[in-house]
């Protein structure tokens, strides 16, 4: 058997393996015709299964599409220009390409593909840290690109079989004349499903063994600073312990509010480079910064808040239950930020595109800090359906 042959024949099987009765939320919104198509994303949310998944689908031979994960050993002997010509010279029209970001030029090499063979068409996933038109060939003006995230609570409750639902538009959610229970039929009970989902529900692999599940995220926080951030510009690999040990000490006091003086001594880095680190750990989604409504990031010093990007990994690096309260705001902010803006308000908790105030709290949360601002909202963790003026928490949760 050729090279070719065997590459083929590894794409075939890995494709008549994956399941596809469940679909994440991104695959219906991609593009697929396009040229040259990007997906990124922090590691475990599924991007793999995403491109297995697209392949399967077109049912074309393997030798017109194909899946190609550049960090296997057999890119270290070989050029991946070189495969994917020969790959096209076979009949090759599809090429989906996994973890370019372990390839040493892949930028490089994308672009030479889609300059010199116009009617190949490249999928191509990478870490959530790459960043485009920072690289050494400028992709930005050539894909379409876009980034996925782990699974929503609807995506979850999909996953497991408890419910399936469409996504929610946030007019929807926010309309006061939607008969939610009436919406959500049967027997669904939204908050016994909601402690599971934030325990281990973000990562679609948690499906494969819950009770390993935070020891594997542990595992994989390794891998993204040890490894995945070694890509980015100005990073010194040598600091990935530095920045494990800040990642530590913002786990068991979020969410918190900056002090970088302080956090620089909690975690023995340098007071000049924590805000670098920060937004490396955000790069990475492992936090999620908090910048004051109405101002632009670019001229900030600093965020109001810092948090974790997800609840999982809060559960995953406290040695105790996670903060009530630390966890709502995280599932929150977590949920909206998947094509919502959130800031920090000057009232409530959160601001969402500039348009709604959000105060986020238990039943007995009031309305006091949100008093006078319209198009404000109470929207509480432990109701099941909307409560006079309260929106149930899980119900964010819907929105993608």
């Amino acid at each position: 058997m050729c090279i070719m042959d065997a590459l083929l024949q590894k794409s075939e099987n890995l494709t008549a393996k994956v399941q596809t009765n469940f679909k994440r939320y991104l695959y219906s919104g991609i593009k697929w015709n396009n040229r040259l198509i990007g997906i990124k994303g922090a590691r475990g949310t599924g991007k793999t299964t995403l491109l297995l998944q697209r392949i399967r689908e077109m049912g074309v031979p393997p030798n017109e599409a194909a899946y190609f994960s550049l960090d296997d050993l057999f890119f270290t002997t070989h050029l991946l220009v070189d495969t994917a010509e020969k790959f096209y010279r076979g009949g090759g029209k599809y090429l989906f390409l996994d973890e370019v970001h372990k390839y040493e030029g892949w930028s490089r090499h994308i672009k030479n593909l889609y300059d010199f063979y116009p009617d190949l068409k490249i999928v191509f996933t990478g870490s959530s840290i790459i960043d485009i038109s920072r690289e050494e060939a400028d992709l930005s003006r050539r894909a379409l690109m876009y980034e996925l995230y782990g699974l929503s609570y609807r995506e979850y409750l999909g996953l497991t079989g408890v419910f399936q639902s469409p996504a929610l538009g946030i007019d929807e959610l926010l309309d006061p004349s939607r008969e939610w229970r009436k919406h959500f039929t049967g027997d669904f009970r939204p908050l016994q499903h909601l402690a599971p989902y934030l325990k281990y529900g973000y990562y679609p692999f948690f499906a494969e063994d819950p009770e390993s599940l935070s020891s594997r995220l542990q595992q994989l926080i390794r891998i993204v600073v040890e490894y995945d951030m070694a890509e980015l510009q100005d990073f010194d690999v040598r600091n990935a312990r530095k920045i494990l040990q800040l990642l530590y000490v913002l786990a068991m006091n979020v969410p918190y509010k900056p002090n970088l003086a302080e956090l620089a001594r909690k975690s023995a880095v340098h007071r000049n480079t924590v805000s670098n680190y920060l937004y490396f750990l955000e790069q990475a989604r492992l936090i999620r910064q908090l910048y004051p409504a109405g101002i632009s990031i670019a001229a900030l010093q600093k965020p109001e808040k810092i948090y974790l990007d997800n609840p999982n990994l809060a559960f995953a690096l406290s040695d105790s239950i996670p903060d009530r309260g630390n966890l709502r705001e995280t599932f929150f902010i977590n949920q909206l930020s998947v094509g919502h803006r959130v800031s920090y308000p000057s009232q409530g908790d959160f601001a969402v595109d500039g348009k709604w105030t959000f105060e986020i709290g238990g039943r007995n949360k009031t309305r006091q800090q949100i008093k006078g601002i319209e198009m404000s909202f109470r929207v509480i963790d432990d109701s099941e359906y909307p409560v006079t003026d309260a929106l149930p928490l899980w119900l964010f949760g819907f929105l993608y």
